[in-house]
């Protein structure tokens, strides 16, 4: 890459064949008209479907567009995967059913004050919108309450969109050491008790199909990694 681009958006994908295509196509048709210069990092994990064959055709159809590979499904690691890979200035997290363009707008806006290094797009803050099931938003509030209970947590939301300087957060991604759903909350805690400026800002929720992995099946991975990181962070002294 010639020069770094301004911003570098990094999503997890996994079987994602019905919508990858159109999800990609109206997102940098989005980030051209905004006049951004832009890289997409497009981490496939372990997908069992077509979408490697048609991330790969997206990749060579634009050199903006990059396809990363992580054998196993683990967004976790596919998330830190493609941070890690990321050249932009700013780097936003986002997911493959979201595509949210007001938080883009609302984060980088912040970012413009060169004192914050984290924005983070909450679903349960005050003024956000959630429309998901009942069920994922009562597990959602269950999940932070224990990041508060357990490591003192002082928000209110720890997954999905993020929006950084990627310089700042860096030595912070690589410290990380859970995966799968919990590294995006180790991410955000470590961050906070790193010092760095971590603010939220209250999104609006409105997923383009009904996720592709069941949340029952995700309970028991992400209760082993709450402890993992309650071990790492509070009882070795992890920063």
């Amino acid at each position: 890459m010639a020069s770094a681009p301004q911003l570098s958006v990094v999503i997890p994908v996994y079987n994602e064949a019905s919508i990858v295509a159109s999800a990609v196509g109206e997102l940098a048709h989005a980030l051209d008209a905004r006049g951004l210069s832009w890289e997409m990092v497009l981490a496939e994990n372990g997908s069992r479907d077509e979408t490697p064959e048609i991330l790969q055709r997206l990749s060579a159809a634009d050199a903006r567009v990059r396809f990363l590979h992580v054998e196993r499904p683990n967004y976790g690691a596919a998330l830190k995967a493609g941070i890690l890979a990321a050249h932009g200035t700013l780097v936003v997290c986002d997911e493959i059913d979201l595509g949210d363009l007001h938080f883009y707008d609302a984060a980088l806006d912040v970012l413009k004050d060169p004192k914050v290094d984290l924005v983070v797009g909450s679903k349960a803050a005050r003024g956000a919108v959630d429309r998901r099931p009942m069920l994922r938003r009562v597990a959602t509030r269950v999940h932070n309450g224990l990041l508060r209970l357990l490591l003192d947590f002082q928000g209110t939301d720890t997954h999905g969109l993020k929006a950084f300087r990627r310089e700042r957060l860096l030595p912070v991604v690589e410290a990380c050491v859970v995966d799968r759903d919990v590294f995006a909350s180790e991410l955000v805690i470590r961050a906070w008790r790193a010092g760095l400026r971590v603010l939220e800002i209250p999104i609006e929720l409105r997923e383009k199909r009904k996720p592709t992995i069941n949340l029952y099946k995700r309970v028991p991975n992400v209760l082993r990694n709450v402890a993992k990181l309650v071990w790492v962070v509070r009882l070795k002294g992890g920063a």
